[in-house]
């Protein structure tokens, strides 16, 4: 890595010509900025996150650690956890050649319905901000940047890309900026603006936020990205304070900026401020190096400073911190059990991430089923009870993905996993995109069971599916919205049965036109299966038979990709499918049911009474089952609390609105979001805020503060009360002249059973503070701080005066 004090920026922007920083400030492809070799500058590689690290081919050819989501993170509250999260990540980019990893995500949970919550950390702005700033610096620390996203108010995925998000000064600051003031804060290398407008103006374009709120006051010296297709003007863009548009190389910039400076609409010194930031960036991740050393000379970061990280064993610890038990009747720890009735579609085939561009391709999956079966001297049956899924999952065995010209001739092959295709911005290095007309998916079948099976296509555009060479469909598939983020991520998707016998070899194939486009590629479908099989009621019967003559039944309950994805939101927080019915039909057989919720928001849980426990796994990464088979049996203490409240049902929550009126989305609730809406609203949540039982039993005592300067130092002291060993989040709150509380602090401690630990949480000066006339102002007048195990945990307090 360069050493940023003693590169001559100056003198490296002098040496360029107008249209070469101009092209530096738009993508040279989909995932990276161009070289400038005669000054020393490689290309800069950007890669999705936010649960690991997919690099610029969207392919299980090129596998990552799949870490749980950044719900789960957030669950953990555990700030030294987040930064060694960070630190792997930046280990696998580093791995990936990545120098810029866009992520973390810090909206907030305005509404339970948000489609991307999972992608998100909380619905507090504080708690958001804590986590964030941990992940900024754990992968900066591993000389990677990090990318927190979308500023700002991109709470919602509903018409986002041109929503109009109406909003008070005091509200951004209060809720909205803050997070992200915070992850300025914490040092921040880059930042992406989002696509929606706030306030009448488009966020790549909003030069009041972007240069006078966050390059000005806040003193932001990174890179500001924008989200992709996100730039759509060339003047008002480029006086904005958006940095660099991507992709690339097409847009609103290049020929049309050059243009623009030439004919004074826009000073060259805006163009020279962003050419900047952008050797900045580029100097602090090891892209810039001395002009007369090689790309493959040029040190590529600091590094982590010590070992390497193992990413499986950091995957398995994050997944057991952010589970988070909710409802425990004495059952767990399981102890004594013999038998284990495991029943549900997300058990066999766990659901282990969001959908969209957080996806990355792990090469293991360790699901419940499995994860439960290792365990010695348990006998393991399972059951699938009821498939929620509204698609077909992808054919599960070993295919090739063939390359075509015009004439049919094989350009190229390459191996998949399974039966899904999928490239965006790049093929494959032995493709020759400008040759490239179709690609053909190949895949050999046998089935275990004769009938009619279920193929199904999903994706956009013409398909043909051929089994043993007969055509068993030819069409054209629409988008089913104006979004191609969806379209591309959640595509529709088309079914066709098919008469197979068991025991026979099938070759089955789908073609599909294809080609690159002004250098970018986009290709994805999936070959989607399913066998044939008994009808919902027969499963469920069967589910709760096997659980009448197991010593435990265990639910793993989970959403789908057309529930909780990017491009979309919610449209009710009910288990998709029959699973409530499943759940329930299970407990009646038997009375020691664990619910298991693989989940990355909020759902309902209208059986909570009738159940022994309920886990939530969230999203929980590539090594769901092991974390889980810890957790259930006692080797490890689920060591999560809630960082979003969870309503009991939909219609009780206060803030939900995410559909537009005439393109405006009127934040009307103001600074009144999640349990400090709910306390305001009179009405009880499912779970608070803060939320999560372990496997000890806490005690708090005396709890004093103290004024330290502009912040104030809370010390409590906390007993572990129980028989075993635990970990507790000690929360702080406060609240004034008889509003709602506000969290301002907290700690993660650890405790021997009997074991008395002292904690001083110190408060930053913001918890005493509102936004008023245009500037941060202490409140005057009594202020109670409270330490609770959750917001609505009377807990114990004192009052501090300002």
């Amino acid at each position: 890595m360069v050493n940023t004090g003693r590169v001559d920026f100056d003198a490296l922007i002098a040496a360029l010509d107008l249209p070469t920083k101009i092209r530096l400030l738009t993508g040279a492809d989909m995932w990276s900025l161009p070289p400038v070799p005669e000054i020393g500058l490689d290309r800069i590689v950007m890669s999705d996150g936010p649960i690991g690290v997919r690099g610029e081919r969207w392919t299980a050819a090129d596998p990552s650690v799949a870490l749980p989501s950044p719900t789960a993170l957030a669950a953990t509250w555990d700030t030294g956890l987040v930064r060694r999260a960070g630190l792997l990540l930046a280990q696998e980019a580093r791995r990936k050649g990545v120098h810029v990893l866009l992520a973390p995500t810090i909206n907030l949970h305005r509404s339970p319905l948000g489609g991307r919550h999972f992608e998100c950390f909380s619905e507090d702005p504080y708690l958001t901000g804590e986590i964030g700033a941990a992940y900024v610096e754990g992968v900066q620390a591993g000389g990677v940047a990090a990318t927190p996203k979308h500023f700002v108010a991109n709470d919602s995925e509903t018409d986002r890309f041109t929503v109009d998000v109406r909003v008070s000064e005091k509200t951004l600051r209060e809720v909205y900026l803050r997070p992200f003031e915070r992850v300025v804060g914490a040092g921040a290398w880059a930042l992406m603006t989002a696509y929606n407008t706030v306030n009448g103006t488009t966020m790549t374009e909003h030069a009041e936020l972007v240069h006078g709120v966050l390059k000005g006051e806040w003193g932001f010296d990174g890179t500001v990205v924008s989200d992709w297709t996100a730039v759509r003007s060339t003047e008002a863009a480029a006086l904005g304070g958006t940095d660099v548009a991507m992709p690339g190389p097409h847009g609103p910039w290049g020929d049309r900026l050059e243009a623009a400076v030439r004919e004074g609409r826009v000073p060259e010194s805006a163009v020279d401020e962003r050419v900047r930031r952008i050797l900045l960036l580029a100097a602090r991740t090891g892209a810039l190096r001395d002009p007369g050393r090689s790309p493959a000379d040029a040190p590529q970061g600091p590094g982590t400073g010590g070992a390497a990280i193992d990413g499986v064993a950091l995957a398995r610890e994050v997944a057991v911190r952010g589970f988070t038990l909710l409802a425990n009747d004495g059952l767990l720890p399981l102890s004594g059990v013999a038998s284990v009735a495991l029943i549900g579609s997300a058990a066999d085939e766990a659901r282990v991430m969001g959908g969209g561009s957080a996806q990355v391709f792990p090469d293991r999956v360790v699901s419940p089923l499995e994860g439960l079966r290792a365990r010695p001297g348990v006998e393991v049956r399972y059951a699938l009870g009821t498939d929620p899924r509204v698609r077909l999952a992808p054919l599960a065995v070993p295919a090739t993905a063939q390359f075509l010209d015009r004439d049919g001739a094989v350009l190229a092959e390459e191996p998949l996993a399974a039966a899904e295709a999928r490239w965006i911005g790049t093929l494959p290095p032995a493709v020759d995109g400008a040759r490239l007309a179709a690609v053909r998916l190949r895949a050999a079948y046998t089935p275990p069971v004769s009938g009619e099976h279920e193929l199904s296509i999903a994706g956009v555009g013409a398909f043909t599916v051929t089994v043993d060479g007969a055509t068993v469909f030819d069409a054209v598939v629409e988008p089913d919205g104006d979004d191609p983020a969806a379209a591309f991520l959640a595509p529709p998707e088309r079914r066709v049965k098919v008469p197979l016998a068991a025991g026979r070899a099938y070759e089955l194939a789908v073609t599909h036109p294809a080609g690159a486009f002004g250098g970018m590629t986009f290709v994805a479908f999936t070959l989607g299966h399913a066998a044939p099989r008994a009808g919902e009621d027969e499963l469920i019967a069967e589910a709760a038979r096997l659980a009448a003559d197991s010593d435990v039944a265990v639910v793993v309950a989970s959403t789908t990709p057309e529930v909780e994805s990017e491009g979309f939101d919610r449209e009710h927080l009910r288990l998709p499918g029959r699973q409530d019915d499943l759940i329930r039909a299970v407990a009646a057989a038997n009375p020691r049911t664990v619910v298991v919720v693989n989940a990355g928001s909020p759902v309902e849980t209208p059986w909570l009474e009738e159940v022994a426990a309920v886990l939530l796994t969230w999203f929980p990464g590539q090594e769901a089952g092991a974390a889980l088979a810890d957790v259930l049996f006692g080797d490890a203490e689920p060591g999560g609390r809630l960082p979003t409240t969870w309503p009991a049902r939909l219609e009780d929550a206060p803030v939900t609105a995410v559909e537009p009126v005439d393109g405006v989305l009127a934040y009307d609730e103001g600074v009144h979001i999640g349990y400090d809406a709910w306390q305001r609203s009179g009405r009880a949540p499912a779970f608070w805020f803060g939320h999560g039982l372990g496997y000890t039993t806490w005690s708090y005592g005396a709890v004093t503060a103290q004024g330290d300067g502009g912040a104030v130092a809370v010390t409590v002291a906390v007993t572990n009360t129980g028989d075993r060993p635990g970990r507790e989040v000690v929360q702080v709150y406060v609240s004034r002249d008889g509003s709602g509380r506000r969290l301002a602090g907290f700690d993660v401690v650890e405790a021997d059973p009997g074991q008395t630990v002292v904690t001083t949480v110190r408060l930053p000066e913001r918890a005493l503070q509102e936004w008023t006339d245009g500037a941060w102002r202490a409140v005057p007048g009594p202020h109670t701080v409270t330490a609770a195990r959750n917001a609505a945990d009377p807990g114990l307090g004192t009052v501090v005066e300002v």
